[in-house]
């Protein structure tokens, strides 16, 4: 891929605009499905917990959420207008349980201590105050909730060719260094490897990433 085309894709994979955005959507969904079953999973889901999740992308993964438990409530939050309607469009079937909440990116948009679970998978690189949004997410759990944080390891998302326009990458000690910069107090590590397709054409390359399991 040409250099302009890097960076359309670095962009859309920020903030997905566009019949574009919607299949950068679609591939996102594909190429983070292992990340984001194995943040499900981290969080422990119970019956009757409300789950956020910062940025949802198209919610593909809605279903694997809601049946881990009874009577959830589930909202997802995103900084793209195409990826609301996409999730809404696509989980029409759960509306009385899931809701999909357009926002700037900054502030959350709720009361304090609201939700039982929060996760976000490869949002990190894209926070503009990073200490200032972990608060913001401590703000908003419940006080024996649990954050759930993936991303992926910085000695590999550098070898992507689209990483280089507007990514801020961290390996687990820097993230561990950022996170106690935080309110929250404590925090376990687990790395992970998966095979996956590569954003940018068919070959299968060996991804790396971290799953933090955040506590107040």
């Amino acid at each position: 891929m040409e250099e302009k085309d890097l960076k359309i894709l670095a962009q859309h994979l920020a903030n997905p605009q566009g019949e574009k955005g919607i299949e950068i959507g679609e591939m996102m969904n594909a190429t983070n499905i292992g990340m984001t079953l194995e943040s499900i999973k981290t969080l422990l889901i119970e019956d009757g917990e409300h789950i956020l999740e910062i940025g949802h992308g198209n919610a593909g993964h809605l279903k694997n959420i809601l049946d881990k438990a009874k009577e959830l409530k589930y909202t997802g939050i995103d900084i793209s207008e195409t990826m609301n309607k996409e999730a809404r469009n696509l989980n029409l079937e759960f509306k009385d349980q899931a809701e999909f909440i357009l926002y700037e990116g900054k502030k959350l948009p709720f009361e304090d201590e609201v939700f039982d679970k929060i996760f976000t998978v490869n949002t990190v690189y894209f926070w503009e105050n990073p200490v200032e949004f972990l608060n913001e997410i401590y703000r908003v759990l419940k006080d024996n909730g649990t954050f759930v944080l993936t991303f992926g390891q910085k000695n590999f998302m550098e070898k992507l060719p689209f990483t280089v326009f507007d990514f801020k990458l961290y390996n687990n000690s820097e993230m561990e260094e950022l996170i106690s910069q935080s309110h929250f107090k404590r925090m376990k590590i687990s790395e992970k490897e998966e095979e996956i397709k590569s954003k940018t054409g068919d070959e299968t390359i060996k991804r790396i990433y971290t799953v933090l399991t955040i506590k107040k």
